[in-house]
């Protein structure tokens, strides 16, 4: 897919700082391209230290008058932003497509849930209630009112380019936040877009600044905001291990912290489950995006009952998906992001084998179609020694574990470092009662693959992190609270 755009102009090689769209202070670009080719797409600004710290005086100097406006106000330019993000949409999705790699009817689908947020906080911005405390004391009024936490700094993933920021910057910008953003080295174009439009709905200087960068200067940039005490707010998706820095990092000026982490997310399928239910739940939840999703269940627990019948029917399912370009609108399934990810999942599922798993479906490389496709695979007789067990796979690669009794499974589902969300399906109402209570994670799908949505908080427990985006609860992570006591009322 050539990177022609209706609006070309949203194709953005540059940083958005106070307003302005600069390069790099160094002069430094890098290149981004296209994972299903290796083609070069663009060359952006490679951003350091001082261009993170240029975004950080702009975000704190347009903080007071940002700060300041009513929610009504900041509301209508939230809903111009979502208004513009959704009459771009097919821009949008093309230039997703072509640096992330997903087929362009999955990167539309994208748009309208990322906008979907923007819409929401837009709503949201209205609704920041107080309390009043009752008194305790004669001629004392005691009050709470909530206030925006300040200069926010955003660190967003590859996988949902256009997702993962407007998660991340309507809650901000609806609070009454200004921003600081770092989007993925391998897909800024998609954000840097999004920047623009938000620029184009009437947000004012300084108050979203984006900066691109290289894996190697991203880590420079960032460490600047993790220092710098006018950044209050730090919210990150991302792997735990980069999770851990950012908490260590950012204790000595006591920011908060909203981390969204790695995930092994289990999908259970119990006897009584209605199996074609489940196989059309499992494909939603496992092979959106590739795999590459941080809710992908990655270990598939199937009782031992029905465990052949569901490994034939998924096997079948899997088969018949279309791997190819984003070019192809029958695609399916695109290529992985780059090819540190087709290693590792290659080395997931031949160790897997070596450990005695049976491949079902896919377990090879697609070199016909280019070096970064693998195809969708399912393992049959998959074994807690295997590292498809212990390690986040983030590709097409469905594990099936058999077991025999619901203390087993529960058991085996949690025993991970990791709780972000969590599948099983069953026909039996008291199970769901006690299977949903007893499972160790943030987001739980009963009967059901497909569980995100914006009216709902999405966040982790334990090595997934902490925090919630999305819902009304979303908003609180970019709000303090003020405890206001009056005397001498008497």
């Amino acid at each position: 897919m050539a990177l022609t755009l209706t609006r070309g102009d949203l194709v953005r090689p540059h940083n958005l700082i106070d307003g302005q769209w600069r390069p790099a202070a160094s002069g430094a670009r890098f290149a981004v391209t296209d994972p299903a080719t290796g083609a070069l797409l663009a060359e952006v600004a490679n951003s350091d230290a001082v261009d993170a710290r240029a975004a950080t005086d702009a975000a704190a100097a347009a903080l007071p008058g940002w700060r300041d406006r009513l929610p009504a106000e900041r509301a209508a330019i939230l809903r111009r932003w979502h208004a513009l993000i959704v009459a771009h949409t097919d821009d949008l999705a093309k230039l997703m497509s072509n640096e992330q790699g997903k087929p362009l009817a999955e990167a539309r689908g994208e748009v309208a849930y990322g906008a979907s947020y923007v819409a929401w906080f837009a709503d949201e911005a209205t609704r920041v209630y107080g309390d009043l405390i009752p008194a305790q004391q004669r001629g004392k009024r005691m009050s709470v009112v909530k206030e925006p936490v300040g200069v926010v700094a955003a660190i967003t993933p590859w996988n949902f380019p256009l997702a993962m920021i407007a998660r991340k910057i309507a809650p901000a910008l609806a609070a009454g936040c200004t921003v600081v953003a770092k989007p993925a080295e391998d897909t800024p174009l998609t954000a840097l877009a999004l920047a623009a439009l938000a620029q184009e709905a009437g947000l004012p200087n300084g108050v979203l600044n984006l900066i691109a960068a290289s894996r190697e200067n991203g880590i420079e940039a960032v460490a600047d905001w993790l220092a710098d005490e006018r950044v209050r707010k730090i919210t990150f998706t991302g792997s735990t291990a980069v999770g851990r820095v950012l908490a260590r990092e950012s204790a000595a000026t006591l920011k908060k912290l909203s981390l969204e982490l790695g995930g092994n997310a289990p999908f259970i399928v119990f006897e009584d489950a209605d199996l074609d239910a489940a196989v059309v739940g499992l494909m939603a939840a496992k092979f959106r995006n590739g795999g590459q999703t941080c809710v992908c269940p990655n270990r598939v627990y199937v009782q031992a009952g029905v465990y052949e019948r569901f490994a034939a029917l998924l096997a079948r399912r899997v088969r018949a998906l279309k791997v190819a370009p984003a070019t192809d609108p029958d695609a399916q399934i695109g290529p992985m992001i780059n090819a540190r990810a087709v290693d590792k999942i290659a080395q997931h599922v031949e160790d897997a084998v070596r450990c005695g798993a049976r491949v079902l479906a896919g377990g090879e490389r697609l070199l016909s179609l280019g070096p970064n496709y693998y195809a969708p695979t399912v393992l049959a007789d998959a074994a807690v020694g295997m590292r498809v067990c212990h390690e986040e796979t983030f590709g097409p690669v469905a594990p099936l574990f058999s077991f025999d009794h619901e203390d087993e499974v529960v058991r085996l589902a949690n025993d991970t470092p990791f709780g972000l969300a969590a599948y099983f399906y069953t026909q039996d109402l008291r199970r769901i009662e006690r299977v949903s209570r007893r499972l160790e994670a943030g987001v739980i799908g009963v009967n059901e693959g497909a569980v995100a949505s914006e009216a709902a908080p999405f966040g982790g427990v334990k090595a997934s992190g902490y925090g919630r985006e999305g819902s009304k609860y979303g908003l609180d992570d970019y709000l303090v609270i003020k405890y206001l006591c009056q005397g001498g009322l008497d």
